[in-house]
């Protein structure tokens, strides 16, 4: 898994004026790649409780969505395509690493993602 995170992942970062243009060949890269990304965030959290927790959210969460996606998302306009990312990255995250909090925090690696999504 790790090294998938570290040598599979790619999602470039072009100029916003570039993927503006949801026709445009670069913008359609670039989502092909965020969501490949995505996909592999929902795997890496299914082997939560059968790998040590701290490496799958190391895994899933430092690495995946800090360095990649969440530059991607905090990129994308806001509006429905933003939503729905952010959708779709909640949707992977396990219910139970949030059982123990209490109300008003999250998670250290979730913290730029919730100030994020709080904007």
């Amino acid at each position: 898994m790790k090294k998938s995170v570290e040598e599979d992942v790619f999602i470039p970062l072009y100029p916003k004026s570039t993927v503006e243009d949801k026709s445009s060949l670069r913008s359609k890269f670039q989502e092909r790649r965020f969501w490949s990304a995505v996909k592999l965030l929902s795997n890496v959290v299914l082997w939560d409780g059968i790998v040590q927790e701290d490496k799958v959210r190391d895994l899933g969460l430092s690495k995946l969505l800090n360095r990649y996606l969440l530059l991607n998302i905090l990129n994308t306009p806001p509006g429905l395509d933003n939503i729905e990312k952010c959708n779709k990255v909640l949707g992977c995250l396990p219910e139970r690493w949030f059982q123990d909090l209490k109300g008003g925090s999250t998670l250290p690696e979730l913290l730029n993602f919730s100030q994020h999504l709080l904007q």
